[in-house]
């Protein structure tokens, strides 16, 4: 059964069998484009503004660097940005504790300190109720320096917007460093409202993959795209753990930064893969990721991964948050392949991978 109100969350609806690309069939309304900009040419600003009134935004920006640049994202009405204080947030920067700012004059917001001309992947969630303060959630990647020798930086954000009386149907992208972001720099803003039925959704799904007790889960040749979501869960047949490799790309050159259970970051750098995961196990394992994938810039990673731990309510599940990189500045990502890092049979036949994309 479909459950259209669950849709702009889970693509996976039941972890099983029943997957659902977001509004991917029926006429059901998913995630449809309800504007970008994208920037012509360097400034600090990237503005997208007045477009449709939606209950819940997803806010995809990449960021790329002329200098130093940051996040100080700034929201608004269809008539104006806000520049006031009237937001308040949290961010967690590289698994550091918690710095709060209230009020102020920005929503989300990076800013490791240091020389950053990085380029930046963000990826956010917005509640856009028209009589209630906004409330956003908002995970950031940043490149670091070149190549696989060093690893990405990340960024956790929540924040609101302290207005009652308007929907958010502006939003700026403002950079408060000395560089600016240069060409080709973009905003896309999402939309999704429960009532909605249209067929022009901003996902298209590439690959739809049931496990075969296997060694490896792969979406096969795919569409190249500018952005993926990725999702993987595996009902492990046997003991392992998935790992991830693009293009088939078995060299040293993926990176990635990692907190496991909400512990300190960890780094690894020069790997022959992503590893989203830090124990072997039979236990089952789900994998929610989003991909920045420009053809000449290093592809950037987000991920959320949760691993069952012994089944029943008395075992808490593991958590790992990560962001990675795979250093390839010449080819955009057509082949996604999870394999067992203990070269078994991991994938059986309740694993499925799911793959949408978009430019």
């Amino acid at each position: 059964m479909s459950l259209p109100y669950l849709q702009p969350y889970l693509g996976l609806s039941n972890g099983l069998n029943t997957l659902h690309a977001a509004g991917a069939a029926g006429g059901v309304g998913g995630w449809v484009e309800l504007a970008r900009t994208t920037l012509g040419s360097a400034g600090d600003d990237i503005d997208v503004n007045n477009f449709a009134d939606k209950r819940y935004l997803m806010i995809l920006s990449y960021r790329i660097p002329s200098g130093d640049i940051d996040t100080e994202d700034k929201v608004g009405t269809s008539a104006s940005i806000d520049t006031g204080s009237n937001y308040a947030y949290r961010r967690s920067e590289n698994g550091g504790a918690d710095g709060a700012n209230a009020p102020t004059t920005s929503f989300f917001v990076q800013d490791l300190g240091a020389s950053k001309n990085y380029n930046t992947f963000n990826v956010g969630y917005i509640a856009n109720y028209s009589s209630k303060e906004k409330l956003g959630i908002n995970h950031i990647v940043t490149r670091g320096s070149a190549g696989a020798g060093t690893a990405p930086n990340r960024c956790e954000n929540v924040a609101k917007w302290a207005n009652t009386s308007s929907s958010l149907q502006s939003y700026r992208a403002h950079n408060g460093r000395s560089g600016n972001y240069d060409t080709g720099s973009e905003v896309v803003v999402l939309g999704y409202d429960p009532l909605d039925s249209h067929s022009n959704n901003f996902w298209e799904e590439l690959a739809s993959v049931t496990g075969t007790t296997a060694t490896t889960i792969s979406s096969g040749t795919i569409s190249a795209k500018k952005y993926l979501w990725i999702q993987l869960y595996c009902d492990a047949a046997s003991s392992g753990a998935p790992i991830l490799r693009f293009n088939s790309d078995s060299g040293s050159n993926y990176a990635r930064r990692y907190s496991n259970n909400g512990g300190s970051d960890s780094t690894s750098t020069s790997e022959d893969a992503i590893y989203p995961y830090y124990q072997s196990n039979a236990n089952p394992k789900f994998i929610n990721m989003f991909v920045i994938n420009n053809q000449s810039n290093e592809k950037l990673v987000i991920s959320h991964n949760v691993e069952q731990n012994t089944a029943g309510a008395s075992n808490s599940p593991f958590r790992n948050e990560l962001v990675g990189k795979w250093a390839n500045t010449s080819n955009q990502i057509t082949n996604i392949t999870f394999t067992d890092i203990s070269a078994g049979n991991y994938f059986g036949t309740s694993a499925q991978l799911k793959v949408w994309g978009a430019d």
